[in-house]
């Protein structure tokens, strides 16, 4: 009967689809898993490069002075060799003054086009101010308006560089991870993939993920390509694709700490995920067949790994719709049609199993995500990476560990809705200080 064909075949779509669901989810739970693998630490070097910081703005009044003089007053580096750069992107208020006279140099872009309001412009923009100026600079550091980092963050981005490191990402970790109780499953959630994700890929020699702040690019770079080539809606992650399929290694410095503001709410979250949902899906289709070639070509696993991770913005889109859609329905045949055991399905010519199995199968699934995947992994990073996260003690996150699960349900939707929107720099709501404790940056 074509009730039980149609049954039938989108099971049979549904395994398959489970497969390739389950193939960045095992990549994310073996990181996991290799949690004991020791971090890479560079050696240290006494010769001290020139550097340049990069930082994009759009009406970052409240923030940028803060953020601008710290880097000047607390950075345990020669003060004569970092130069602070801010790109004051059609900014409407006074984000360019507060910026020059906390010290930083200053480069205005009043651009019209809607189109060319995100941040990508005003990283070319700057880049091409900062290349005009004739100044050798070493390497740059990519900041955000409200990022604060440990004081030897420049210092430890130098050994690598002075190592032979090209392009490299920071740990990165929250401001306001105390905040309330959605920070703290949020900053969890980011954080999963600094210090288990990344740590083993560096480790094992597969490229790191170099997307956003606090992230190093060797000067001589921007000089062979002619400045910043990426004016995508996710240009970090463009810019280190571009790099990769070029021949560079990405790298992972964890010792060097960037601390940002994370979203405190789901409007925040749904505005980021906006950008980050609508970028990856672009990039995905433009960039995938030339990264499973050069996987091939180069026999390096690096360029399926990344492809892999950034998949999972359409498994989210699965997970929102076809997957609950799929179960409802299985669930709602199978009892009409009164197969409540395996036996009873065969009978009927259905493949899979029984209403009973069915429903003992989904809910073991969800309870080994839940525990597995949720709760063990948001206690082990607390447990591990506490001070990072700017806690004094372990229980000040433990609620973040119970909202873990809950979050990741919010991100996957955000992730899922995100798919559908277009994207806009917008300014974030802080309703937290982004001026962090001074002992959390210290710490490494």
């Amino acid at each position: 009967m074509w009730h039980v064909t149609l049954y039938n075949v989108l099971t049979t779509i549904n395994n398959v689809l489970l497969i390739i669901i389950g193939i960045p989810f095992i990549l994310q739970f073996i990181y996991m898993f290799l949690f004991w693998i020791p971090k890479k630490k560079f050696p240290k070097s006494t010769d001290k490069k020139r550097i340049c910081v990069i930082i994009p703005a759009h009406n970052e009044e409240d923030v940028i002075s803060g953020t601008v003089r710290e880097l000047k007053e607390k950075q345990n580096y020669p003060a004569e060799l970092f130069d602070i750069y801010v790109v004051a992107h059609n900014c409407t208020d006074n984000t360019a003054s507060l910026a020059r006279e906390a010290g930083a140099t200053v480069f205005e872009l009043d651009d019209p086009d809607p189109s060319h309001h995100i941040v990508s412009y005003a990283l070319k923009y700057g880049y091409d101010c900062i290349l005009a100026t004739g100044i050798e600079y070493d390497f740059s550091i990519r900041l955000d308006a409200d990022n604060h980092v440990n004081d030897e963050f420049f210092n430890l981005m130098n050994d690598a560089y002075c190592a032979g490191v090209k392009i490299a990402r920071p740990y990165e970790s929250a401001l306001n991870m105390t905040q309330n109780q959605f920070t703290r499953a949020c900053g969890l959630y980011y954080i999963f993939d600094s210090r288990f994700s990344s740590r083993v890929r560096e480790r094992l020699h597969i490229d790191a993920h170099v997307n956003g702040p606090g992230s190093l690019t060797a000067m001589e770079i921007i000089r062979k390509i002619g400045g910043y080539d990426t004016v995508s809606i996710t240009e970090d992650t463009e810019f280190c694709f571009k790099r990769m399929l070029e021949g560079y290694r990405c790298h992972f410095v964890e010792d060097a700490v960037v601390y940002e503001d994370l979203p405190s709410s789901f409007r925040d979250t749904m505005n980021r995920n906006k950008r980050i949902a609508a970028g990856n899906a672009r990039l995905l289709f433009r960039y995938t067949p030339r990264m499973i070639w050069n996987s091939i070509k180069q026999l390096r696993f690096a360029f399926i790994e990344q492809i892999l991770t950034y998949f999972f913005t359409f498994i989210c889109l699965l997970l929102c719709t076809w997957i609950p859609a799929y179960y409802i329905y299985a669930c709602s045949y199978l009892g009409a049609m009164g197969a409540l055991t395996n036996a009873q399905a065969a009978a009927l010519g259905l493949t899979g199993t029984g209403l009973w199995s069915l429903l003992t199968i989904v809910g073991l699934a969800l309870g080994v995500l839940f525990i597995i995947a949720g709760i063990s992994q948001g206690l082990l990073l607390v447990l591990l990476d506490y001070k990072k996260m700017g806690a004094n003690k372990r229980r000040e996150l433990i609620s973040g560990v119970l909202m873990f699960p809950i979050f990741t349900i919010v991100y996957c939707i955000t992730m899922a809705m995100g798919l559908f929107c277009k994207p806009k720099w917008v300014k974030i709501n802080r309703n937290a200080s982004v001026t962090g404790s001074s002992s959390s940056r210290k710490a490494a």
